[in-house]
């Protein structure tokens, strides 16, 4: 399988990836304070790195210690990334590369020709080891036995100098002009008036994924079990989902625990699953029930708990039911698996199992990362309020984590055992932890409660986005980074959070540095009996709605709410949340019920939000599939929309695609079992 590079990151990272971390005050030698990439002993490393350069001209001194130090900027991903390339030194201004790197940069200094500065303070200036001294197009190589350098000594010019280390030449680069990076404030984009929807589905599904060979298809879930392949309709078509419930791609029905908050809860398919033909499914096991079904409790002394002592009533057997990812493959039913429209039922190989010890909170949804082809595993703490065992936290519990695997490199099963995965997998060796013998290899994130719907940004997949489901207060968005601790149970959303009680132990804010939401609400704001539970979704990159393209789409599970968040200034990571007001165009290709007494479409309840390979989101709700189409079929205004290329949708939807809805039974067992599996 071929990879694409991972992308260069926008909002604050370190070069490793990992979010910036608390300095507890300035640090002693570069001049950053608060959030920074360094801690005091790099920043130590960096005095010395840079006293042993011994550069005797202070104005060169200066520039060189701006250029080390920048490696501990917030930004310094972004500053010493390009097309995913590291670089020795930041990206440096340079106003010949372009004038749009001040959209995006305010520094006081406002240098932004900061590469000349550097070139005429220290072209004539010894250095040893040099940090320029890895010479892109160096006019002649360095003696072997000399640290010692001028830049002249390596380049020919100060124009070829700048070509090779300076920027930007886009209106999205972010270059280093001898100052702590420092954002535009901007105004926040206007948010939508309103969003437009069409109901082109009668059937109740958790998950959709679009097809991974890129065609205008997706897959489609439900809790029981089965999956489904759809077409999805052209917009102003008028044609409702292509989707025969009668048939459906693959039945799991029989190995899926189905009950309250239990289900098939997440499904994926490898990115060359066209050629490969291989997916996933995470859904949840009875053992009593189910012969293969046993694995490790994630209650075990390695995490200072103890089956025998829990004794809460919504705890029921200890590890009697497991969450399970587990490999099928379309192989061997179609000419190609691109063009399955069935595929065996008969499981590969366990890719994972753990034993929960509660009945709630556990997460489920799987999605391979658009960079790196690993798959990720969203796992809730394990359920019981308050996570009395603070799993979430627990280093060596998988509870409460999102978790980077890799499915295409599987190691022998005595591997397997002598190095104590969970299923057949490897880890990744750039994971966060993959040395770290306190915590366990497959953790990429951790600190969260119930992470419900995450999704990469499709323009800009190094933001990943996560809706995690509060407790009793507070439902928040976090941007998922690398080794990034997001506070629960230490804190729910941006407060801090008090359990009833502690069986498990605390963790003491004092100890940690937590990442906390971008955006989020509070219980008690939309709904009067204070209940709440977040469903993430997707940063809208369709051109169908310009007017909300760029903004996050997320929404509540009582479905009375769907927020709209933009990001300001540009690749700050600091979002402004909007709830907006959605409706449902007169022309749908179904007709939409409202809400009684209102002209609010009837989702009842909100389950999760899909994405096509066009882009266009979909709302999967209790009543329905429904899909964002343009503003002006709802009468909202949009001056960016450009009027409908095709022919208007008929009033009468098309009886070309055959469709066959739930029955009412299946609509309320799925709004009950994940009614339940948000608020337990």
């Amino acid at each position: 399988m071929v990879l694409c590079p991972f992308p260069s990151s926008s909002f604050p990272l370190c070069t490793d990836l990992r979010a910036p971390t608390r300095t507890n005050g300035s640090l002693a030698f570069c001049p950053y304070n608060g959030k920074a990439c360094c801690n005091p002993s790099q920043d130590l490393q960096l005095q010395k790195r840079f006293q042993a350069m011994n550069i005797s001209d202070s104005a060169c001194a200066s520039a060189v210690k701006s250029v080390l130090c920048a490696t501990c900027d917030p930004f310094s991903a972004k500053l010493f990334t390009v097309d995913s390339e590291p670089r020795p030194v930041p990206i440096l201004c340079n106003s010949t590369a372009g004038t749009s790197v001040s959209s995006l940069s305010t520094n006081t200094n406002n240098n932004t020709n900061f590469c000349s500065t550097v070139w005429e303070s220290c072209q004539d200036v010894l250095i040893s080891n040099s940090p320029f001294a890895p010479a892109l197009q160096s006019k002649a190589a360095v003696p072997q036995n000399t640290t010692l350098s001028k830049l002249t000594d390596l380049w020919q010019s100060k124009s070829v100098f700048c070509n090779a280390f300076g920027g930007a030449s886009d209106e999205n680069a972010l270059c280093f002009n001898g100052e702590p990076v420092s954002l535009n404030k901007t105004d926040a984009l206007p948010p939508p008036k309103g969003i437009c929807l069409e109901k082109i589905g009668n059937g109740s599904y958790i998950n959709m994924v679009a097809h991974p060979d890129g065609s205008n298809r997706a897959f489609f879930s439900n809790l029981a079990g089965k999956i489904w392949l759809a077409n999805i309709p052209e917009q102003d078509s008028g044609d409702v989902l292509g989707l025969d419930e009668s048939s459906p791609f693959v039945d799991l029905t029989d190995q899926v625990y189905l009950d309250t908050s239990f289900g098939m809860m997440g499904m994926a398919f490898h990115p060359d699953f066209a050629k490969n033909g291989r997916f996933f499914a995470s859904f949840n096991c009875d053992k009593e029930k189910s012969p293969g079904c046993g694995g490790r409790c994630a209650c075990n002394s390695d995490v200072d708990c103890d089956p025998s002592q829990i004794g809460s009533s919504d705890a029921g057997e200890v590890c009697k039911y497991h969450t399970v990812i587990a490999e099928y493959s379309a192989n061997g039913t179609a000419a190609s698996p691109s063009m399955a429209e069935r595929a065996r039922s008969q499981e590969i190989r366990r890719i994972f199992t753990l034993g929960l010890p509660f009945t709630a909170n556990h997460g489920g949804q799987i999605l391979f990362g658009p960079g790196d082809g690993y798959l990720y595993i969203m796992m809730g703490d394990g359920g019981s309020k308050g996570d009395p065992y603070n799993f979430a936290q627990k280093k060596k519990s998988l509870l409460g984590k999102i978790l980077r695997v890799d499915v295409d490199n599987i190691p022998s099963e005595e591997e397997i055992v002598k190095l104590g995965r969970w299923g057949n997998y490897s880890v990744p060796q750039d994971n966060p932890f993959s040395e770290d013998k306190e915590m366990e290899p497959e953790i990429w994130a951790y600190g969260l409660r119930n992470p419900w719907r995450c999704s990469f940004d499709s323009e800009r997949p190094s933001y990943f986005l996560c809706a995690d489901v509060g407790q009793d207060e507070y439902e928040e968005v976090d941007i998922i980074s690398k080794g990034g601790n997001y506070g629960w149970r230490v804190y729910e959303g941006p407060m801090v959070f008090q359990p009833q009680t502690t069986p498990g132990g605390n963790t003491s804010a004092n100890s940690i540095d937590p990442i906390f939401p971008v955006v989020g609400y509070s219980h008690s704001n939309i709904n009067k009996l204070g209940s709440a539970a977040i469903s993430g979704g997707y940063v809208y990159r369709s051109q169908t709605d310009p007017c909300t393209h760029g903004s996050y789409l997320y929404g509540d599970l009582y479905a009375s709410h769907i927020w709209a968040a933009s990001e300001s200034p540009a690749d700050s990571g600091n979002f402004t949340s909007n709830d907006i007001s959605f409706s449902c165009a007169p022309d749908s290709p179904i007709k939409c019920d409202s809400v009684p007494n209102s002209n609010v479409p009837a989702l009842e309840y909100i389950f999760s939000f899909g994405e096509d390979n066009r882009k266009d989101v979909y709302i999967l709700t209790q009543s329905g599939v429904y899909r964002v189409v343009r503003p002006s079929r709802c009468s909202y205004a949009c001056s960016k929309e450009v009027a409908a290329s095709t022919n208007p949708p008929s009033s009468v939807p098309s009886h070309g695609h055959c469709f066959h809805p739930h029955s009412v039974v299946m609509l309320f067992v799925s709004a009950v079992m994940l009614l339940l599996e948000f608020l337990l």
